[in-house]
């Protein structure tokens, strides 16, 4: 005879299920029956952990929050003239933040005019036809700050402080 391991209950060996229950029945039979419980000393209770949300890459801190909502404006506005929420929003870490994204935006894009200059100047003296073939194809490159942009304008806009790719991990303010 084997017993439940769930409910006690007594039935027949080989079957595979409790009759009463329904659990499965272990894989030897039990050869006695579960003893009755005795009265067990109440456990400690143990708290359970608080349930805390997963963080956002880039999402703000809880106390973050309402900065973010309150300059999102500023943050928007430091990808088009990063001068602006500089002296204007000072005191917010998330405007500062997209302000110095901004500004390395600009000094980036500043960079690659010079280079686009200089190069397009030395191809035309060469071949002023080579040159211009270069310097019309040269003006793709002038996309990759502007999706840049509008990445970051993005973030600024959903309230989250994630980095740029490429430059995002440039600081110049802080």
């Amino acid at each position: 005879m084997a017993f439940c391991g769930k409910c006690g209950t007594k039935f027949n060996d080989g079957v595979k299920f409790c009759p009463a229950c329904g659990a499965p029945s272990a894989s030897g039979p039990q050869q006695a029956a579960p003893q009755q419980a005795e009265p067990q000393q109440a456990a400690p209770q143990q708290i359970a952990p608080t349930y805390t949300p997963p963080v956002m890459p880039g999402a703000p801190g809880q106390a973050d929050i309402k900065d973010a909502q309150d300059n999102k404006a500023m943050a928007v506005l430091a990808y088009i003239i990063f001068l602006i929420p500089l002296f204007a929003a000072k005191e917010s870490k998330f405007a500062r933040y997209h302000t110095n994204q901004g500004l390395v935006l600009f000094l980036g894009s500043l960079a690659l005019s010079i280079i686009y200059g200089i190069l397009s100047t030395v191809l035309i003296a060469i071949s002023w036809r080579l040159g211009l073939i270069v310097s019309s194809l040269m003006w793709l490159f002038f996309l990759i700050p502007t999706i840049l942009a509008i990445i970051g304008i993005i973030n600024a806009v959903n309230g989250r402080m994630k980095p740029l790719p490429i430059i995002g991990g440039i600081t110049i303010l802080k």
